[in-house]
Protein backbone atom coordinates (compact mmCIF):
# COMPACT_ATOMS: atom_id res chain seq x y z
CA UNK A 1 0.00 0.00 0.00
CA UNK A 2 0.68 3.71 -0.31
CA UNK A 3 3.21 5.82 1.87
CA UNK A 4 0.45 8.55 2.67
CA UNK A 5 1.39 11.71 4.60
CA UNK A 6 -0.74 14.15 5.63
CA UNK A 7 1.10 17.51 7.04
CA UNK A 8 0.97 21.22 6.77
CA UNK A 9 3.90 22.55 5.36
CA UNK A 10 5.25 19.01 3.76
CA UNK A 11 5.84 20.59 0.46
CA UNK A 12 9.00 22.08 1.39
CA UNK A 13 9.84 18.93 2.56
CA UNK A 14 8.76 16.79 0.17
CA UNK A 15 12.08 15.25 -0.85
CA UNK A 16 13.10 14.26 2.49
CA UNK A 17 9.58 12.68 2.93
CA UNK A 18 10.20 11.00 -0.25
CA UNK A 19 13.71 9.63 1.16
CA UNK A 20 12.10 5.75 1.26
CA UNK A 21 12.60 6.01 -2.88
CA UNK A 22 16.52 5.66 -2.14
CA UNK A 23 19.22 8.22 -3.52
CA UNK A 24 19.34 8.43 -7.03
CA UNK A 25 15.95 9.03 -9.01
CA UNK A 26 15.19 11.78 -11.26
CA UNK A 27 11.60 13.63 -11.04
CA UNK A 28 9.64 14.10 -13.90
CA UNK A 29 6.86 16.53 -12.79
CA UNK A 30 3.87 16.61 -14.70
CA UNK A 31 1.53 19.64 -13.66
CA UNK A 32 -1.30 21.81 -15.16
CA UNK A 33 -0.38 25.62 -16.13
CA UNK A 34 -2.34 27.16 -13.31
CA UNK A 35 -1.02 24.64 -10.36
CA UNK A 36 2.62 25.05 -12.06
CA UNK A 37 2.71 28.76 -11.76
CA UNK A 38 1.84 28.53 -7.78
CA UNK A 39 3.48 24.87 -6.62
CA UNK A 40 6.17 23.79 -9.22
CA UNK A 41 9.33 26.24 -8.26
CA UNK A 42 8.40 25.55 -4.64
CA UNK A 43 8.61 21.54 -5.23
CA UNK A 44 11.80 21.92 -7.61
CA UNK A 45 13.49 23.68 -5.06
CA UNK A 46 12.29 21.12 -2.38
CA UNK A 47 14.17 18.05 -4.61
CA UNK A 48 16.90 20.06 -5.58
CA UNK A 49 17.56 20.74 -1.57
CA UNK A 50 17.34 16.76 -1.38
CA UNK A 51 19.89 16.24 -4.10
CA UNK A 52 17.46 15.54 -6.74
CA UNK A 53 16.99 16.40 -10.51
CA UNK A 54 14.22 17.14 -12.31
CA UNK A 55 11.96 18.14 -15.64
CA UNK A 56 8.55 18.83 -16.06
CA UNK A 57 5.79 18.45 -18.44
CA UNK A 58 3.10 21.32 -17.84
CA UNK A 59 -0.33 20.87 -19.87
CA UNK A 60 -3.61 22.99 -20.09
CA UNK A 61 -5.52 22.53 -16.95
CA UNK A 62 -8.81 21.28 -17.10
CA UNK A 63 -10.68 18.07 -18.12
CA UNK A 64 -10.84 18.59 -21.68
CA UNK A 65 -6.84 17.91 -21.97
CA UNK A 66 -7.84 14.64 -19.96
CA UNK A 67 -7.01 13.00 -23.36
CA UNK A 68 -5.25 10.76 -25.53
CA UNK A 69 -3.38 13.21 -28.03
CA UNK A 70 -2.25 14.50 -24.13
CA UNK A 71 -1.34 11.00 -22.76
CA UNK A 72 0.92 10.19 -25.67
CA UNK A 73 2.57 13.75 -25.54
CA UNK A 74 3.46 13.10 -21.92
CA UNK A 75 4.98 9.41 -22.52
CA UNK A 76 7.26 11.08 -25.49
CA UNK A 77 8.28 13.43 -23.06
CA UNK A 78 9.38 11.22 -20.41
CA UNK A 79 10.74 9.02 -23.86
CA UNK A 80 12.79 12.26 -25.26
CA UNK A 81 14.31 13.07 -21.63
CA UNK A 82 15.66 9.03 -21.13
CA UNK A 83 13.62 8.54 -17.72
CA UNK A 84 14.32 5.14 -16.82
CA UNK A 85 12.49 2.69 -14.05
CA UNK A 86 14.93 4.24 -11.21
CA UNK A 87 13.18 7.64 -12.08
CA UNK A 88 9.71 8.68 -10.70
CA UNK A 89 6.50 10.25 -12.07
CA UNK A 90 4.94 13.14 -9.24
CA UNK A 91 1.48 14.28 -10.13
CA UNK A 92 1.13 17.40 -8.81
CA UNK A 93 -2.24 19.20 -8.84
CA UNK A 94 -5.92 17.98 -9.01
CA UNK A 95 -7.38 14.71 -10.67
CA UNK A 96 -6.86 15.05 -13.95
CA UNK A 97 -3.18 15.91 -13.31
CA UNK A 98 -3.13 12.45 -11.09
CA UNK A 99 -5.45 10.39 -13.36
CA UNK A 100 -3.15 11.70 -16.39
CA UNK A 101 0.59 11.53 -14.97
CA UNK A 102 -0.61 8.18 -13.46
CA UNK A 103 -1.70 6.52 -16.52
CA UNK A 104 1.66 7.85 -18.01
CA UNK A 105 3.27 6.24 -15.25
CA UNK A 106 1.47 2.92 -15.23
CA UNK A 107 2.37 2.59 -19.09
CA UNK A 108 5.83 4.32 -19.95
CA UNK A 109 8.21 1.20 -19.85
CA UNK A 110 5.44 -0.73 -18.99
CA UNK A 111 6.01 0.99 -15.46
CA UNK A 112 7.44 3.48 -13.44
CA UNK A 113 7.48 4.75 -10.12
CA UNK A 114 4.37 7.36 -9.14
CA UNK A 115 4.25 10.08 -6.49
CA UNK A 116 0.33 12.05 -6.08
CA UNK A 117 0.89 15.37 -4.52
CA UNK A 118 -2.85 16.93 -4.49
CA UNK A 119 -3.41 19.96 -4.69
CA UNK A 120 -7.58 20.09 -4.49
CA UNK A 121 -9.72 18.76 -1.80
CA UNK A 122 -10.79 15.96 -4.54
CA UNK A 123 -7.75 15.17 -5.16
CA UNK A 124 -7.01 14.79 -1.77
CA UNK A 125 -9.42 12.61 -0.41
CA UNK A 126 -10.00 10.86 -3.13
CA UNK A 127 -8.50 10.28 -6.75
CA UNK A 128 -4.86 10.79 -5.49
CA UNK A 129 -5.76 7.59 -3.58
CA UNK A 130 -6.16 3.98 -4.24
CA UNK A 131 -4.27 3.62 -7.26
CA UNK A 132 -7.01 4.39 -10.16
CA UNK A 133 -5.59 6.27 -13.31
CA UNK A 134 -6.43 7.11 -17.01
CA UNK A 135 -8.36 9.27 -19.39
CA UNK A 136 -11.34 10.31 -20.86
CA UNK A 137 -12.05 8.59 -24.70
CA UNK A 138 -14.40 10.74 -26.55
CA UNK A 139 -17.21 7.90 -25.78
CA UNK A 140 -17.39 8.70 -22.10
CA UNK A 141 -15.17 9.85 -18.69
CA UNK A 142 -11.95 7.15 -17.81
CA UNK A 143 -12.57 4.15 -20.84
CA UNK A 144 -9.42 3.87 -20.98
CA UNK A 145 -6.64 3.70 -17.69
CA UNK A 146 -4.47 1.38 -15.53
CA UNK A 147 -4.37 0.53 -11.49
CA UNK A 148 -1.18 1.64 -10.53
CA UNK A 149 -0.32 2.40 -6.87
CA UNK A 150 1.72 5.55 -6.00
CA UNK A 151 5.21 4.70 -4.07
CA UNK A 152 3.53 7.96 -2.22
CA UNK A 153 0.96 10.11 -1.46
CA UNK A 154 2.00 13.54 -0.02
CA UNK A 155 -0.89 15.56 1.24
CA UNK A 156 -0.38 19.18 1.94
CA UNK A 157 -3.64 21.24 3.40
CA UNK A 158 -1.24 24.35 2.91
CA UNK A 159 -1.91 24.03 -1.04
CA UNK A 160 -5.39 24.30 -0.26
CA UNK A 161 -5.37 27.85 0.94
CA UNK A 162 -5.46 29.28 -3.14
CA UNK A 163 -8.36 27.03 -3.99
CA UNK A 164 -11.28 28.72 -5.36
CA UNK A 165 -15.02 28.67 -3.28
CA UNK A 166 -15.86 26.96 -6.55
CA UNK A 167 -13.13 23.75 -6.73
CA UNK A 168 -13.14 23.51 -3.22
CA UNK A 169 -17.30 23.17 -3.20
CA UNK A 170 -16.25 20.48 -5.92
CA UNK A 171 -14.39 18.19 -3.65
CA UNK A 172 -16.78 18.84 -0.54
CA UNK A 173 -19.04 16.54 -2.89
CA UNK A 174 -16.82 13.47 -2.62
CA UNK A 175 -16.55 14.38 1.26
CA UNK A 176 -20.39 14.46 1.37
CA UNK A 177 -19.88 11.09 -0.47
CA UNK A 178 -17.83 9.44 2.25
CA UNK A 179 -20.19 10.00 4.82
CA UNK A 180 -23.06 8.56 3.44
CA UNK A 181 -21.42 5.58 2.25
CA UNK A 182 -19.89 4.96 5.91
CA UNK A 183 -20.78 7.58 8.44
CA UNK A 184 -18.43 7.09 11.69
CA UNK A 185 -17.90 10.28 12.76
CA UNK A 186 -17.58 12.36 9.45
CA UNK A 187 -21.12 12.72 9.12
CA UNK A 188 -21.05 14.28 12.30
CA UNK A 189 -18.71 16.78 11.97
CA UNK A 190 -20.03 17.82 8.26
CA UNK A 191 -23.48 18.57 10.68
CA UNK A 192 -21.39 20.91 12.96
CA UNK A 193 -19.36 22.39 10.16
CA UNK A 194 -16.24 22.25 13.70
CA UNK A 195 -13.59 20.23 12.32
CA UNK A 196 -10.33 21.46 10.54
CA UNK A 197 -9.67 20.47 6.70
CA UNK A 198 -7.05 18.17 7.69
CA UNK A 199 -9.02 15.98 9.99
CA UNK A 200 -11.76 16.17 7.24
CA UNK A 201 -8.80 14.79 4.90
CA UNK A 202 -7.74 11.85 7.35
CA UNK A 203 -11.21 10.79 7.90
CA UNK A 204 -12.07 10.29 4.08
CA UNK A 205 -8.67 9.16 3.04
CA UNK A 206 -8.62 6.49 6.15
CA UNK A 207 -12.17 4.74 4.55
CA UNK A 208 -10.73 4.96 0.81
CA UNK A 209 -7.67 3.15 2.28
CA UNK A 210 -9.96 0.68 4.00
CA UNK A 211 -11.66 -0.15 0.75
CA UNK A 212 -8.67 -0.46 -1.57
CA UNK A 213 -7.55 -2.74 0.85
CA UNK A 214 -10.35 -4.76 0.71
CA UNK A 215 -10.73 -4.45 -3.04
CA UNK A 216 -7.68 -3.45 -4.47
CA UNK A 217 -9.33 -3.77 -8.22
CA UNK A 218 -12.59 -2.25 -7.70
CA UNK A 219 -14.81 -5.62 -8.41
CA UNK A 220 -16.91 -5.57 -5.35
CA UNK A 221 -17.11 -3.94 -2.28
CA UNK A 222 -15.33 -1.09 -3.43
CA UNK A 223 -17.83 0.19 -6.08
CA UNK A 224 -19.33 1.95 -3.32
CA UNK A 225 -17.41 4.60 -3.31
CA UNK A 226 -18.94 5.49 -6.30
CA UNK A 227 -21.99 6.71 -5.15
CA UNK A 228 -23.36 9.05 -7.25
CA UNK A 229 -21.23 8.35 -9.50
CA UNK A 230 -22.98 6.77 -12.35
CA UNK A 231 -25.72 9.35 -12.47
CA UNK A 232 -22.91 11.99 -11.97
CA UNK A 233 -20.88 10.79 -15.13
CA UNK A 234 -23.08 10.66 -17.46
CA UNK A 235 -24.22 14.33 -16.34
CA UNK A 236 -20.71 15.43 -16.83
CA UNK A 237 -20.32 13.98 -20.14
CA UNK A 238 -23.45 15.04 -21.57
CA UNK A 239 -22.02 18.50 -20.76
CA UNK A 240 -19.25 17.57 -22.72
CA UNK A 241 -17.06 18.31 -19.59
CA UNK A 242 -18.05 21.39 -18.95
CA UNK A 243 -19.53 20.46 -15.77
CA UNK A 244 -16.76 19.81 -12.81
CA UNK A 245 -17.02 16.63 -12.01
CA UNK A 246 -17.47 17.35 -8.14
CA UNK A 247 -21.02 19.07 -9.14
CA UNK A 248 -22.10 16.40 -11.40
CA UNK A 249 -21.17 13.58 -8.54
CA UNK A 250 -23.44 15.79 -5.97
CA UNK A 251 -26.63 16.46 -9.01
CA UNK A 252 -26.26 12.05 -9.03
CA UNK A 253 -26.33 11.68 -5.65
CA UNK A 254 -29.21 13.71 -4.76
CA UNK A 255 -30.73 11.73 -8.35
CA UNK A 256 -30.05 8.33 -6.60
CA UNK A 257 -31.24 9.51 -3.22
CA UNK A 258 -34.93 10.77 -4.88
CA UNK A 259 -35.33 7.36 -6.46
CA UNK A 260 -34.15 5.64 -3.78
CA UNK A 261 -36.72 7.23 -1.81
CA UNK A 262 -39.86 6.88 -4.38
CA UNK A 263 -38.28 3.41 -4.58
CA UNK A 264 -38.76 2.47 -0.81
CA UNK A 265 -34.88 1.58 -0.34
CA UNK A 266 -34.53 4.62 1.92
CA UNK A 267 -37.00 6.94 4.13
CA UNK A 268 -37.83 9.85 2.72
CA UNK A 269 -35.25 12.04 5.79
CA UNK A 270 -32.38 10.36 4.28
CA UNK A 271 -32.92 12.06 1.02
CA UNK A 272 -33.85 15.03 2.87
CA UNK A 273 -30.75 14.93 4.75
CA UNK A 274 -28.83 14.42 1.95
CA UNK A 275 -29.69 16.79 -0.62
CA UNK A 276 -30.20 19.60 2.64
CA UNK A 277 -26.08 19.19 3.50
CA UNK A 278 -25.42 19.12 -0.62
CA UNK A 279 -27.62 22.25 -0.76
CA UNK A 280 -25.76 23.46 2.63
CA UNK A 281 -22.41 23.11 1.14
CA UNK A 282 -23.75 25.50 -2.19
CA UNK A 283 -23.77 21.77 -4.43
CA UNK A 284 -26.58 21.71 -7.15
CA UNK A 285 -28.78 18.74 -6.49
CA UNK A 286 -30.64 19.31 -10.17
CA UNK A 287 -29.81 19.38 -13.85
CA UNK A 288 -31.64 20.33 -16.66
CA UNK A 289 -30.82 17.01 -18.46
CA UNK A 290 -33.55 14.22 -19.42
CA UNK A 291 -33.27 10.76 -18.88
CA UNK A 292 -33.37 10.12 -22.67
CA UNK A 293 -30.02 12.64 -22.62
CA UNK A 294 -28.61 10.87 -19.86
CA UNK A 295 -28.98 7.30 -20.27
CA UNK A 296 -26.77 6.43 -23.40
CA UNK A 297 -23.64 7.66 -21.35
CA UNK A 298 -24.77 5.32 -18.75
CA UNK A 299 -24.48 2.25 -21.02
CA UNK A 300 -20.96 2.74 -20.71
CA UNK A 301 -20.16 3.14 -16.76
CA UNK A 302 -17.70 0.59 -15.78
CA UNK A 303 -19.89 -1.33 -13.66
CA UNK A 304 -22.19 -2.75 -16.48
CA UNK A 305 -22.16 -6.17 -17.40
CA UNK A 306 -23.82 -7.26 -20.35
CA UNK A 307 -27.08 -6.54 -19.56
CA UNK A 308 -26.69 -5.71 -16.16
CA UNK A 309 -25.44 -2.40 -14.38
CA UNK A 310 -24.63 -2.44 -10.82
CA UNK A 311 -25.90 0.75 -9.28
CA UNK A 312 -25.23 2.12 -5.51
CA UNK A 313 -28.35 2.55 -3.56
CA UNK A 314 -28.56 4.63 -0.69
CA UNK A 315 -30.05 2.96 2.50
CA UNK A 316 -29.50 5.73 5.46
CA UNK A 317 -26.78 8.20 6.01
CA UNK A 318 -23.73 5.64 6.73
CA UNK A 319 -25.51 2.77 4.75
CA UNK A 320 -24.86 2.55 0.71
CA UNK A 321 -25.49 -0.92 -0.81
CA UNK A 322 -24.48 -2.23 -4.55
CA UNK A 323 -27.66 -3.46 -6.28
CA UNK A 324 -27.35 -5.43 -9.32
CA UNK A 325 -29.77 -4.90 -11.78
CA UNK A 326 -30.82 -4.66 -15.68
CA UNK A 327 -30.88 -1.49 -17.68
CA UNK A 328 -34.27 -1.66 -18.11
CA UNK A 329 -34.40 -0.85 -13.91
CA UNK A 330 -31.60 1.46 -14.08
CA UNK A 331 -33.06 3.77 -16.99
CA UNK A 332 -36.52 3.51 -14.14
CA UNK A 333 -34.18 4.87 -11.27
CA UNK A 334 -33.23 7.61 -13.37
CA UNK A 335 -36.08 8.57 -14.49
CA UNK A 336 -37.55 8.92 -11.06
CA UNK A 337 -34.46 10.61 -9.56
CA UNK A 338 -34.66 13.34 -11.99
CA UNK A 339 -38.62 13.99 -11.19
CA UNK A 340 -39.43 16.27 -9.04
Amino acid sequence: MSKIVIEAGLLDSAGEALAQLGESWRAAIISDDRVAGLYLNQLEAALKASGHQMLSFVFPHGEISKNAAMYIQILEYLASNHLTRADVVIALGGGVVGDLAGFAAATYLRGVRLVQIPTTLLACVDSSIGGKTGIDLTSGKNLAGAFHQPEAVLIDPLLLGTLPPDIRRDGMAEVIKYACIREGRLWQILREDTAEIQEIIRLCVDIKVDFTKRDAFDRGLRQLLNFGHTFGHAIEHRSGFTLSHGKCVAMGMAIMARACCRKKLCAPQTARQLIGMLEDRGLPTWTDFQEDELFPAMQLDKKRAGGSITLVTLRAIGRAELYETNMDEAFDFLKEGLRA
